[in-house]
């Protein structure tokens, strides 16, 4: 995707015009002159493979808006874990400043981080939100998976890998995260098609690491390990902990149907070893992109569309070979990550 000339221009002279007028505003000189415009992007977390091809997004788009001649510095920073709302909220306070034009987040909690967005927001620096949702309208735009759909897309793959019958476990992830939430509510609505198909645990909760995941896996098998026929895991952390946990008992190898959500290099694996029957798989690069882009239209004057769709593909070891399929599974970090 090109980024438009006319439109450039258009964000040159908003960086320009912030400059003179506070040159506290922008990191530095670009090149000929013009202030370079901060984005800070801000994930959820930085320890799993989905947020640096997020990272890898947000970079495709500096690079091309620094060819095109505008001068972008995209600041990339966000917690250590998952779990850790307290710093992401003071992440975002602390990009709410003058030197910082613009922000692309994917908030980890869609309560805890309305109130910074909400401030960010009067403060004139625009919020893009990416990823997953937040209990606000005070936004630019939203970014991101069709995460219902997606969760739809497993429970119906569920009902055919398991021929309409048999006992289902769901792992969820986390209380407040509305992403996983949304993939949770669409697997669910899914099942219903299926009336024998039973759900023998709902209530349990991988959280934020892939070690947190397996111990709660293990929980779980510990108790219906030798009922369950099938598994819905809904991140990638909780799908790569609960495969594990099934091969520890010997039922790995597709004798549970295991189904999960986010293609990280151990899930590929787990997939080509038939571990792993399903993955609902997004576009991350995309996302960090367009938050990037969006941000972009948005300081040139451009309306922006409130909701941008990303996608969401199902892959299986049949079809995952398949070009598209591919890109999606092995996205090109080296290329724009140091």
């Amino acid at each position: 995707m090109k980024f438009p000339a006319f439109l450039g221009l258009s964000v040159i002279v908003v960086a320009t015009w912030v400059g003179c007028g506070n040159p506290s505003s922008a990191s530095g000189d670009g090149e000929g002159g013009q202030k370079v415009i901060q984005i800070a992007v801000i994930p959820k977390g930085t320890t799993h493979e989905f947020w640096r091809s997020i990272e890898a997004g947000a970079r495709k788009a500096e690079k091309e808006l620094n060819a095109q001649g505008t001068a972008v510095e995209v600041i990339w920073k966000g917690p250590l874990k998952e779990d850790d709302r307290d710093q992401q909220i003071q992440v975002v306070e602390n990009f709410t400043n003058p030197r910082i034009k613009g922000i692309v987040l994917a908030p980890l909690d869609s309560k805890a981080l309305v109130r910074p967005v909400e401030t960010a927001q009067k403060a004139g620096i625009p919020v893009v939100i990416i990823d997953s949702g937040l209990e606000t309208e005070s936004y630019e735009s939203f970014v991101a998976t069709d995460n219902f759909k997606g969760g739809q897309m497993a429970g119906e793959f569920m009902g055919k890998l398991l021929e309409g019958k048999g006992n289902v476990i769901l792992l969820r992830y986390a209380v407040g995260s509305a992403s996983t939430e949304k993939r949770e509510e669409g697997f669910l609505d899914a099942l219903k098609a299926f009336p024998e198909i039973k759900l023998i645990s709902s209530d349990q909760y991988a959280g934020p690491t892939r070690e947190t995941a397996y111990q709660a896996s293990q929980n779980i098998l510990n108790r219906f390990g030798k009922e369950v026929n099938g598994i819905y895991c809904v991140n990638e952390n909780s799908t790569i902990g609960m495969t594990k946990a099934l091969r520890e008992i010997g039922r790995g190898g597709g004798e549970v149907k295991m189904v999960g959500f986010d293609a990280g290099t151990q899930s590929i694996k787990d997939m080509e070893n038939g571990d792993v029957q399903g993955l609902v798989v997004q576009d991350p690069m995309r996302m960090g992109y367009e938050g990037v882009i969006t941000i972009m239209k948005k300081l040139g004057g451009e309306d922006v569309e409130k909701r941008i769709d990303t996608g969401v593909v199902m892959v299986t070891k049949e079809n995952m070979a398949e070009p598209a399929v591919h890109a999606l599974l092995h996205p090109p970090f080296a290329e724009f990550l140091n």
